[in-house]
């Protein structure tokens, strides 16, 4: 019999499709009513119809694991995928402490390391846009920047 590539099956498929090169030969094997292994001849174009299904069947179930839901949404698991979850109050409390931590360590920063920080990392600015308001150039914005950086890390280190 000719090697048919190994395919995945849908559970609601009881058949297995056989061909023989040999004989050139079409079969479809599945277990009766009584659990007993049927195997009948049939016509090239039935096979083919019959692969064509099991194709179609793999699609489908290819289509369902990569992009459909697979769970059902309860209230237990839905606070999981909760895009702003609520934080606990021991979170909370961590990340005062670290907020309030940074800026201390900011205002300890020179003075032209600390209005660069906050232009770029609170007011969202570019370096472009910050040495265009302080007629610098876009490379000293950036060595400022990382300078001001490693000055953060040894101060929030202490």
């Amino acid at each position: 019999m000719a090697e048919r590539p190994k395919r995945r099956k849908s559970n609601d498929n009881p058949y297995t499709l056989n061909y023989c090169e040999e004989t050139n030969i079409y079969t479809i094997s599945f277990k009766d009513g009584n659990g007993v292994l049927q195997k009948i001849e049939v016509s090239e174009s039935i096979f083919k119809t019959f692969d064509r299904f099991e194709l179609d069947d793999l699609s489908q179930m290819n289509e369902y694991d990569n992009h459909i839901e697979h769970s059902e949404i309860y209230e237990n698991n839905l606070n999981s995928r909760a895009m702003d979850k609520p934080m606990s109050l021991e979170d909370e409390v961590i990340n005062k402490c670290t907020f309030e931590d940074l800026r201390s360590a900011i205002e300890k920063l020179p003075e032209v390391q600390k209005r660069r920080i906050k232009k770029y990392y609170f007011q969202e600015k570019t370096e472009q846009e910050i040495a265009d308001e302080e007629n610098a150039t876009q490379q000293s914005v950036h060595i400022i920047l990382e300078r001001a950086i490693e000055n953060l890390k040894k101060i929030l280190k202490k």
